[in-house]
C-alpha cells in the first residue's frame, strides 16, 4: 500500500506543469467571460480526503495538503495555505507560477477586496464552495466592484485531459455489533431534532454513512459512501448514490429504511419542495452552494445552518465505545511491535523513513483486522519532525540518524479508528530535547487528569495542555485535540480542543490529545494518546463533572524524560499509564518484544 501511495503523493506533488496547466486555464476565461478562477482543494461534500478525480488543485499546482484554495487571474495566481502547509508548499509548487499566502496573514476574501479591479468578473464552481465561502468572496468581489460569478462545467474538468473516473466504491452494511444502533432509530432521533423543518439536505457522506449504518470505499483512509440523502418529517428518508455501488443484499437491507435514488434525481426533489413551500435544513459546513442556488431559483427559501447528525455521531454509544477500546488495544500490540523493532534497525543509521512507515504498516496488517491506515503516516526524522504536517515522499525520504524520530499515525479498523504519535530519541537526546519533551508531557498529562464541569469547552481546556511551555516562553501552532470517528473520518466534528473549540464536551465524545513543540529546522515533538470523555463521580460535588479515559496504550519514551520537571501527580500518572500499558499488552506480543516492553515501562523514580 505505502509504495503506491508514495508514487501517487510524489506524481501529484510535480509541479513541473503547473505554468502550461495555468496557461491553459487562463486560455479558457474568454470563452466564459471571467477575469480569473477560483480552485479550491474541495469535492462536492468539502472532505478532507478527496477521490483522485477531484484533485483539482494538487494536478493544477502541485500542492497536495487536505486544505487550501487557489486564485488564478489574468497575470497573477496566488495558492491560501494554514499554517499546517506554510513550509510544504515552499517545496511543491513553481514559485514563477503560484505564490503562496499564509492565511494567517490575509484571508482569500480581503486578498480579493485588495486586488481585483472594478468591472472584473471572478468565476468559481458552485458545486465546490459553501454557501457561506461564497458570500464571503461575494461581498468582497462587490467591495471592489467586481462580481463574483458561477460557472459550469468546472473549468480545471475541462483541461484535465486524463482526469481518473469517478470513484464506485463498493457500498458495505456496517454490522449492529459494531454500529450499536439500529438505522431506523438513528432516523427517527434525526427527524425529532428538525424542530420547525420540514426536511433535511445530508450533504456530509459521514452523516449518511452513521445515518443509514454504510460504509464505502470511494476516498483513500476513510470508508465513506460519496451520496447524498433527504431526511423529512413524513415520508420516507431518501438516499442519493450510484446503483453501481449497490449490491443487491445490500439494496435489499436498504428499501426497508429509505427509498433508493441516483445523485442525478437530487435536484427535481429539491425543486419539489420548494414549490411545496418547505423548510428546507442545508449544513453550512458541507452543502455545496449548488444545492442552495437550485432549491431558491424554484422558490424556497433556504435555512442554512447545522446538521443536527454531526453531535448525535460524536457522541458514541456503549458498543462503539467498546470497539474503540478493542481497536486500540490491537493497535497497540501492532505499536509495540513496531517501536521493539525501530530501536534495532535505526541504530544502524540505515533505516529511511518510508522503510519505518511501510514497516508500521506491515505490524498493522498483521493484525488480520486492518482496513486501512486512516491518513498517510508521518515518518518524520531530525528537521522533518518539527514540519507538523510533514509528509514523506521518494523525494524528501530521509535516513534517520541520531536526534529525533517523529511517527503519527493511525489505523482503520472495523471496530474502531485510531491515532497516535510517538516521538522516540535515537541515540542519546541532547538537554534541549529532554526539557521540550517533558514539557509537552506536563501538558498531556494535564490534558489526561482534567476533571471539568458539564458543560465546558475545548477552549477552555486548551490552556491546559500549553501552560508549562507557555512558562518558557513556548507554544505550539496546531490545536491540542480533534474528534475521531468510529471506522470514519480520523478527524471529526464538532468536537475538538483548541482555542477555537466552543463546542462543549459531553461522553462519549472521542478526542486526541496531542500537544506538541517544533524547533524549526532541526526537530519536533507531538505525543498523542485518543481520550474518551466520561462522567466522574466527585465526593461533595455540586456540579455533573466528567473527565477523560485515555484508551490510547503505548509507552511513551522514559530516555526523552526530564524527571525533575515533573511533580509528584505527573510522575504518578505515567507510572500508572506505563503499568496498565505493561498489564494489558503483554500478552498480546511475540517474547522479545514482551521484554522490551517491560524495561520501555519501569516506573520512573
Amino acid at each position: 500500500m505505502f509504495e503506491a501511495l508514495y508514487q501517487t503523493f510524489e506524481e501529484s506533488a510535480d509541479s513541473s506543469d503547473s505554468a502550461a496547466r495555468v496557461a491553459a486555464l487562463r486560455s479558457t476565461f474568454r470563452k466564459y467571460q471571467i477575469d480569473g478562477y477560483l480552485v479550491p482543494r474541495a469535492d462536492r461534500h468539502q472532505n478532507e480526503y478527496v477521490a483522485p478525480s477531484e484533485e483539482r488543485l494538487a494536478w493544477l499546482s502541485g500542492f497536495t495538503g487536505s486544505a487550501g484554495l487557489a486564485i488564478v487571474l489574468r497575470r497573477q495566481a496566488v495558492l491560501f495555505v494554514d499554517g499546517r502547509y506554510t513550509l510544504a508548499v515552499q517545496s511543491q509548487i513553481d514559485p514563477e507560477v503560484f505564490e503562496p499566502v499564509a492565511l494567517a496573514h490575509i484571508s482569500p476574501d480581503r486578498w480579493l477586496e485588495t486586488k481585483l479591479r472594478k468591472g472584473s468578473r471572478i468565476g468559481y464552481d458552485p458545486w465546490l464552495h459553501t454557501p457561506g465561502q461564497i458570500a464571503r468572496y461575494a461581498l468582497a468581489a462587490a467591495k471592489a466592484g467586481a462580481e463574483l460569478v458561477a460557472v459550469e462545467p468546472n473549468l480545471i474538468d475541462l483541461i484535465w485531459t486524463d482526469r481518473p473516473k469517478a470513484p464506485q466504491g463498493e457500498i458495505t452494511v456496517h454490522p449492529p455489533r459494531y454500529a450499536g444502533e439500529p438505522s431506523a432509530k438513528k432516523l427517527a432521533r434525526i427527524v425529532a431534532a428538525l424542530g420547525g423543518k420540514d426536511a433535511l439536505v445530508v450533504s456530509d457522506p459521514h452523516a449518511v454513512a452513521w445515518a443509514f449504518n454504510i460504509r464505502g470505499q470511494d476516498v483513500s483512509h476513510t470508508p465513506l459512501p460519496l451520496s447524498f440523502a433527504i431526511i423529512a418529517r413524513t415520508g420516507r428518508p431518501k438516499l442519493y448514490v450510484d446503483f453501481e455501488k449497490l449490491d443487491d443484499s445490500v439494496r435489499a437491507k436498504l428499501k426497508p429504511l429509505a427509498a433508493l435514488a441516483e445523485p442525478k434525481d437530487l435536484k427535481a426533489d429539491l425543486q419539489d419542495l420548494a414549490r411545496k413551500g418547505k423548510r428546507v435544513l442545508f449544513d453550512a459546513g458541507t452543502a455545496p452552494a449548488k444545492l442552495i442556488q437550485i432549491f431558491e431559483k424554484a422558490g424556497g427559501q433556504a435555512d442554512v445552518g447545522t446538521d443536527p447528525i454531526g453531535l448525535m455521531k460524536a457522541k458514541k454509544n456503549p458498543t462503539e465505545l467498546e470497539g474503540m477500546r478493542q481497536a486500540h488495544i490491537r493497535d497497540a500490540a501492532a505499536m509495540v511491535s513496531f517501536l521493539h523493532w525501530f530501536e534495532g534497525e535505526a541504530a544502524e543509521g540505515e533505516l529511511t523513513e518510508i522503510e519505518a512507515a511501510e514497516a508500521l504498516e506491515t505490524f498493522r496488517r498483521d493484525t488480520k483486522k486492518l482496513k486501512d491506515v486512516s491518513f498517510p503516516s508521518i515518518s518524520a526524522a531530525g528537521p522533518h519532525s518539527a514540519i507538523p504536517h510533514y509528509r514523506v515522499t521518494e523525494k524528501t525520504n530521509r535516513k534517520i540518524k541520531r536526534g529525533i524520530f517523529l511517527i503519527d499515525s493511525g489505523a482503520q479498523y472495523q471496530d474502531g479508528t485510531t491515532d497516535i504519535t510517538r516521538t522516540v530519541a535515537v541515540g542519546e537526546p541532547n538537554a534541549a530535547m529532554r526539557d521540550r519533551f517533558t514539557r509537552v508531557l506536563k501538558g498531556h498529562t494535564a490534558i489526561a487528569r482534567a476533571v471539568f464541569p458539564k458543560g465546558t469547552s475545548g477552549a477552555q481546556i486548551d490552556a491546559l495542555a500549553r501552560l508549562a511551555l507557555w512558562q518558557a516562553g513556548l507554544d505550539f501552532d496546531h490545536g491540542t485535540g480533534h474528534g475521531v470517528g468510529s471506522y470514519l473520518s480520523v478527524h471529526e466534528g464538532p468536537q475538538r480542543i483548541s482555542k477555537i473549540g466552543m463546542q462543549p464536551l459531553e461522553p462519549g465524545m472521542i478526542l486526541s490529545n496531542e500537544p506538541g513543540y517544533y524547533n524549526a529546522g532541526h526537530w519536533g515533538i507531538r505525543i498523542e494518546n485518543l481520550v474518551i470523555v466520561e462522567p466522574r463521580e466527585i465526593a461533595g460535588a455540586e456540579r455533573e463533572s466528567y473527565g477523560f479515559e485515555t484508551i490510547t496504550l503505548v509507552p511513551i519514551d522514559r530516555n526523552l524524560i526530564e524527571p525533575k520537571l515533573l511533580n509528584a501527580e505527573e510522575l504518578d500518572w505515567i507510572n500508572a499509564y506505563h503499568a496498565r500499558v505493561r498489564k494489558v499488552v503483554s500478552p498480546l506480543v511475540e517474547p522479545a518484544t514482551r521484554r522490551w516492553l517491560r524495561a520501555a515501562t519501569q516506573p520512573i523514580e
